[in-house]
């Protein structure tokens, strides 16, 4: 037996999980009666870490809410900047394949805990929820396990992009050069005879000024890369605020 129909409607910029028909404009629905609209958009290919308000005919309701026949219900997109879940810091958690963005992000002295090996999307969400971390991801179906702390989909696969995305989305506080981009521990000044033995012989004699993880002992210094690296942090800060001293 058929259950009720509804008629449902998403945000553009949805359109990226939903099927090519329900890309513009209402389109039918038929719920078993007992769902929660929470369901019945995430059966549709939407991750509810994507959808901002649900409206239906034109009220907000919450992801609960159990739609009935006739109903015309509008999924929007989230809010931007995204207001973060309260009862702990901004920080995030990204999966085995955004190791560039977990960098870039740690360049800026975003709190960014990254797996280099695969641990499985069980573990991710657990450790999501045990340390109140937002889990970045292109996986849908981790971010869809009802155990996250929070989750957002990254939308790019470019590095670049995907910075700029996560920077917009969230609106983090840069505090660029402040965090090891290696293991997300925090740097502190270094002086060059507490780090001499650490350092090659043409490093040591060319630079004077460095910095050190107070986590892995791993020391900075202005190298080679750090014109491309500057380039990264004043792009952001110009676009999205901070202090570039580093």
């Amino acid at each position: 037996m058929n259950g009720p129909e509804i008629h449902i409607s998403f945000a553009p910029d949805l359109g990226l999980f939903v099927s090519a028909d329900r890309r513009s404009g209402r389109t039918p629905v038929t719920t078993d009666g007992a769902s929660s609209l929470g369901h019945v958009v995430e059966s549709l290919g939407v991750p509810l870490t994507e959808a901002g308000r649900l409206l239906v005919d034109g009220r907000p309701v919450d992801v609960s809410y159990v739609p009935a026949a006739g109903e015309t219900v509008e999924v929007e997109g989230v809010a931007r900047p995204q207001p973060t879940r309260p009862g702990a810091p901004l920080r995030f958690l990204l999966d085995v394949h955004l190791g560039t963005l977990a960098r870039r992000l740690r360049l800026l002295g975003v709190d960014a805990a990254y797996e280099s090996e695969d641990i499985g999307d069980p573990a991710l969400a657990a450790l999501s929820a045990r340390e109140r971390r937002v889990m970045l991801s292109r996986d849908r179906g981790l971010l869809r396990r009802r155990e996250l702390w929070a989750g957002a989909y990254v939308y790019s696969d470019r590095p670049e992009d995907q910075l700029r995305d996560v920077l917009e989305r969230f609106a983090p506080p840069l505090m660029p050069w402040t965090r090891c981009t290696a293991c997300n521990g925090r740097l502190s000044d270094a002086d060059k005879d507490t780090v001499r033995e650490r350092l090659e012989q043409g490093t040591e004699k060319s630079y004077d000024v460095f910095a050190e993880c107070v986590e892995c002992g791993r020391v900075y210094w202005r190298g080679a890369h750090h014109a491309r690296l500057e380039a990264i942090v004043s792009d952001a800060v110009r676009e999205f605020g901070g202090a570039t001293a580093g």
